[in-house]
């Protein structure tokens, strides 16, 4: 036990002890280690000569250092605050009725801190002439300052009670015939009382009973139950897109495209009504004051290729809209810059990424001379299945690489598109279509030039262990 926990326990016995007169000891039933020093003239080990106080209180100039800054900092507490100056009044030469005047308390409190201070002056003494640092004599006398701990109010509610409620919170009512779909403190405390668990019960009290158990039902997050996750198929997928990401220094070096794609649908030309404020030196405005009202002026989506080897964003289409027969002019484009070279696309598994027009575009260009088949009814293009394990076709020039549901994250191009967001769309004001359109375009080439790099991809899509 440390000095100042044995000084705070003595404290405690000192205040709480009977009045029997025996001397208060140690919580592990020992006699307390420090002398009990009683007030004299004489100095203490420090060369500390206490200085008699009216009411033949003891004070230092140390503890009335402590006091006044207690005093006067405006992190103390109230209550610490108040008995501080009463006694600074009281040490000061005032009388117990001058310092309820002044302080505006009742005498009987001015009364009951100093006699505190009277009886604890012996043991405070002690711990001053043992060379104790300022920080800690302050928690001291803060201690001495404190209330004495109460027994508290006899418990209402028996345990049963208690958990009787903590398990009503846990009730899930979305899917249920209740009026309501989640849990209030006050719902709670109705119906505990409804239920017969108690006679009655405030939604503070239920409150309580729930911050003890770590219960908050009042709020909610998402969570995602995605059953494929747990399938083989699904593992294979995730595994099959990171050895790519892997292979991709050696594919480029071979002339081998390696892009990852997708659309950035519904991005909004938002004017702001006022002009964003900079921000100012010298703690006037540390902030850029932006307007909060704007005018929408239409959305445009953005079809584009993180090329995974360079890091570079190539052949860029922006368009109203996201339909098969934009992405398959998106693919077209993006192939016309070598038309006779080797592509593998890392797309997620959204329709029109494994349309007929699609499969169409890609049996032409490889010059597949067989026989499709009709949508929705034989061969090739049939169904999505079909036309997916077409398109991914490994012995293809131009092939699809497809991220499982649920794996956005696994889409090079969806980490480019937040930063997209973070520095040109969350901020900008974008007067017409034509200026957003531009921008995008001028933060393209500027992301080219001086940010673009390759991202270091160390997932390997294998279970992470602990």
């Amino acid at each position: 036990m440390t000095l100042l926990e044995r000084v705070k326990a003595r404290i405690h016995a000192v205040f709480t002890r009977t009045t029997s007169g025996e001397p208060p000891t140690e919580p592990s039933g020992e006699p307390p280690t420090e002398p009990s020093v009683e007030p004299s003239s004489e100095p203490g080990e420090a060369g500390i000569v206490p200085q008699q106080c009216p009411g033949s209180a003891v004070c230092t100039a140390m503890q009335r250092t402590i006091l006044n800054r207690i005093a006067r900092s405006s992190t103390s507490a109230q209550r610490l605050v108040t008995r501080s100056r009463l006694l600074l009044a009281y040490d000061q030469g005032q009388s117990k009725h001058e310092i309820a005047t002044t302080q505006q308390v009742t005498r009987s409190m001015v009364q009951k801190w100093c006699r505190r201070w009277e009886q604890a002056q012996a043991l405070l003494v002690d711990v001053e002439s043992r060379g104790i640092t300022e920080t800690a004599y302050r928690a001291v006398i803060a201690e001495v300052l404190n209330d004495a701990s109460r027994s508290g109010a006899p418990i209402t509610f028996s345990a049963e009670a208690v958990t009787q409620i903590v398990a009503m919170a846990c009730e899930i009512l979305d899917d249920s015939d209740e009026a309501v779909s989640s849990w209030t403190h006050a719902h709670l405390a109705e119906e505990a009382v409804n239920r017969e668990i108690v006679h009655t019960i405030s939604r503070s009290s239920v409150g309580r009973f729930l911050r003890e158990a770590t219960l908050k039902p009042h709020q909610d997050r998402y969570w995602l139950n995605a059953p494929e996750r747990n399938t083989p198929e699904f593992t294979q997928d995730v595994q099959a897109v990171c050895e790519l990401y892997t292979q991709t220094p050696a594919l480029h070096a071979q002339g081998i495209h390696v892009y990852s794609t997708d659309e950035k649908s519904g991005i909004q030309a938002l004017e702001r009504l006022s002009p964003t404020h900079a921000a100012q030196p010298g703690g006037g405005r540390s902030r850029e004051l932006r307007e909060h009202s704007y005018e929408r002026h239409g959305t445009v989506c953005l079809i584009a290729n993180f090329e995974v080897g360079t890091g570079r964003i190539l052949s860029p289409s922006l368009g109203p809209t996201r339909t098969e027969a934009d992405f398959v002019a998106h693919i077209e484009q993006s192939v016309a810059v070598d038309a006779d070279g080797e592509w593998i696309f890392v797309a997620d598994q959204l329709n029109t990424h494994q349309s007929e027009s699609l499969v169409r575009f890609v049996a032409e260009q490889c010059g597949l001379p067989e026989e499709l088949g009709t949508k929705g009814k034989h061969g090739i293009l049939k169904s999505m299945n079909s036309r997916k394990a077409f398109l991914s076709d490994p012995s293809h020039r131009i092939r699809f690489v497809y991220t499982p549901k649920h794996t956005s994250w696994l889409n090079q191009i969806e980490i480019w598109f937040s930063i997209l967001v973070r520095r040109l769309l969350k901020r900008g004001s974008f007067p017409s279509l034509k200026h957003l359109k531009s921008r995008i375009m001028k933060f393209i080439d500027f992301f080219n030039t001086t940010m673009a790099k390759a991202f270091k991809w160390t997932y390997t899509g294998r279970p992470l262990t602990v």
